[in-house]
């Protein structure tokens, strides 16, 4: 159990952690509508990527039999999948960086809770690298693979409560750290830390 929750929670933070639109949004919209609106946004994108979390396993138990004669190679086609995804991170948090030109995030108007919560999960939901990312995670691990239903269950809200926890930073911070966080810096460190994090997860996959 306690090595499915440490799992679930490095895979919700590998894909929480950098500040991109959505990121950024939630933090603009909490220091404008206050931490009330910014929590309901934060768990709506929490929500994503919990939910996605859970069709990965629910899809990765489904498969094991069809998988397991070919476990070796999807192993492989994991790895580079995740490196892939740590390797299009960092660069593209490297090249916004670079971007002088990239244009001043517009500020959202107020919403209510409720709209701020559908609204954060439906945009997030949006997001195919997700899913992408956490199939790979547990179809290109043994372990995740030969895991119990309670153990599933562990990891995907382990991956939830990773990724809440990050977005509730971002939402509490929203006022205080807004700048610091979605600023070219901020945004390039953020993405680095998520990359060097995704790829270390990958790189563990052979092992």
């Amino acid at each position: 159990m306690s090595a499915a929750f440490v799992a679930g929670l490095l895979a919700g933070y590998g894909i929480a952690i950098p500040v991109g639109a959505v990121g950024t949004y939630l933090v603009v919209l909490t220091a404008r509508a206050g931490l009330r609106i910014g929590v309901y946004a934060a768990l709506g994108v929490a929500t994503a990527d919990g939910l996605y979390a859970l069709v990965a396993v629910l899809g990765g138990s489904g498969l094991i039999p069809v998988i397991q004669p070919i476990a070796v190679p999807l192993r492989w086609i994991s790895v580079v999948v995740l490196l892939g995804l740590a390797l299009h991170i960092g660069l593209t948090g490297i090249r916004n960086h670079r971007d002088s030109s990239k244009a001043e995030v517009t500020q959202p108007v107020a919403i209510g809770p409720v709209k701020a919560y559908v609204s954060l999960l439906g945009i997030t939901l949006l997001n195919p690298t997700t899913v992408v990312y956490f199939a790979a995670l547990v179809l290109g691990s043994e372990d995740m693979a030969a895991a119990s239903g309670a153990e599933h269950v562990v990891f995907v809200i382990a991956a939830f409560a990773a990724s809440a926890s990050w977005q509730l930073f971002l939402a509490g911070g929203g006022a205080v750290l807004g700048k610091a966080l979605t600023g070219r810096r901020g945004r390039l460190l953020t993405a680095l830390a998520s990359s060097v994090l995704i790829a270390g997860l990958g790189v563990r996959l052979l092992w």
